[in-house]
């Protein structure tokens, strides 16, 4: 009897034992999981790389503040390289010299220019109103015989619908129509000429026809 009961005490020993460690364990690997994740997150907020430091993210650096003074920008400017940049791209030059060509066909006293800055075609009492349209263009901009502007029209390319592209346009369309220039789209690959010389001789007053 004394011997199985001591034999029983060593096993009861044994698995308390072995409980022990396991729990011992067990709290090693949770205090290391909390460890590693407590520093992925923080490297994750930082915006670091979270792949074991294979590589740096470099923090974010702001733009630099405006230059006002003439001379600094000047400075600046001739220590810079500068290339032509053409103003229109392949499709958009097709479509701006059929556009134009329809225009003067209808009126030559009208033109067509391109990549108009709206700041430069309105004006608004409302300053904040203003800065929200002052750096926008437009692709093509209709005039009539006195550069009045008349009517824009805006080419949309195959991926032109993209991230915040449609915000965008509503702005210029709402800042337009507050000021009467009329707002039309050429999409690429379905609008056809002909319903592109309609729209022309829609918008396009005659020589002498009475508005």
């Amino acid at each position: 009897m004394q011997q199985v009961l001591l034999l029983f005490g060593i096993l009861l020993a044994g698995v308390l034992t072995g409980m022990a460690l396991e729990r011992s364990l067990s709290r090693k690997r949770r205090q290391a999981w909390k460890e590693r994740n407590r520093w992925r997150g923080a490297k994750e907020r930082s915006g670091g790389d979270i792949l074991s430091g294979l590589w740096v993210t470099p923090k974010p650096v702001s733009a630099p503040p405006k230059l006002t003074d003439p001379a600094d920008q000047l400075r600046i400017v001739m220590g810079a390289q500068f290339t032509v940049q053409p103003l229109l791209n392949k499709s958009e030059v097709r479509v701006f010299k059929e556009l134009d060509r329809m225009v003067i066909s209808c009126n030559p006293g009208w033109q067509v220019m391109a990549q108009v800055s709206l700041g430069e075609i309105l004006r608004s009492t409302n300053a904040e109103a203003y800065s929200c349209i002052n750096s926008k263009r437009v692709d093509l901009l209709l005039v009539d015989e006195t550069c009045q502007p008349r009517h824009v029209v805006e080419y949309q390319g195959i991926a032109h619908h993209q991230g915040t592209a449609a915000a965008r346009d509503a702005v210029k369309k709402e800042a337009l129509r507050r000021a009467g220039i009329s707002y039309h789209e050429i999409v690429g690959g379905h609008t056809t000429p002909s319903e592109l010389k309609r729209l022309v001789e829609k918008l396009v007053a005659r020589p002498g026809a009475a508005e």
